[in-house]
């Protein structure tokens, strides 16, 4: 099978799951898209070409975009590969691929920097909020004047225009951790 003959037949049975999923019938998408059953039923079966205004309707209809529909089936959509940074001691997972909503971006951080120490330079502040849940080991993490220990089965949620800054205690440490568009910038690039 050619590759736009894999990603035609990725794209019907994508309609037709949603469809299903829905509890939906040929008649049900069909009315709520402007075509017939018919049409839909050789669309999902690969008899009818998908034309872009029909695939555009369709995708509308379901409640989904063209972009979701026509993505790829790669392996590289399914693993997640780690971004090493030895200098600043963190390994990190993106774990949304896309930015999640309003922003977000979700990752797993495995940290072996230690906390900062006071006096060791200034803390960075942006505007949002910061929130993780420690999986092991403990977090320091420092939070404008205060120094709190998060350990494992914890979680941390604060306002990020508080100088803050946070590492690891006694050895590695992972924390999956949500970040808006702000902390995704200063805790992982």
């Amino acid at each position: 099978m050619t590759h736009d003959g894999d990603v035609d037949s990725l794209v019907r049975q994508r309609i037709r799951g949603l469809r299903v999923a829905r509890g939906w019938s040929l008649e049900d998408l069909g009315s709520r898209c402007h075509q017939s059953a018919s049409t839909l039923s050789r669309i999902e079966t690969g008899a009818r070409r998908i034309s872009l205004d029909q695939l555009s309707g369709i995708a509308r209809a379901l409640d989904t975009t063209l972009d979701q529909l026509v993505a790829s089936d790669s392996d590289d959509d399914v693993v997640i590969r780690p971004q090493h940074d030895e200098e600043q001691g963190v390994t990190s997972w993106q774990l949304h691929g896309d930015r999640g909503p309003q922003g977000m971006t979700v990752a797993k951080l495995r940290l072996t920097r230690p906390a900062p120490t006071r006096g060791a330079g200034e803390l960075p502040v942006h505007p949002g909020r910061d929130w993780f849940t420690v999986l092991s080991g403990t977090i320091v993490l420092i939070l404008g004047e205060r120094t709190i220990r998060v350990q494992a089965g914890e979680a941390a949620s604060f306002s990020t225009m508080t100088p803050h800054a946070f590492g690891a205690e006694d050895g590695p440490a992972e924390i999956l951790a949500i970040f808006d568009h702000g902390g995704e910038r200063t805790h992982l690039h």
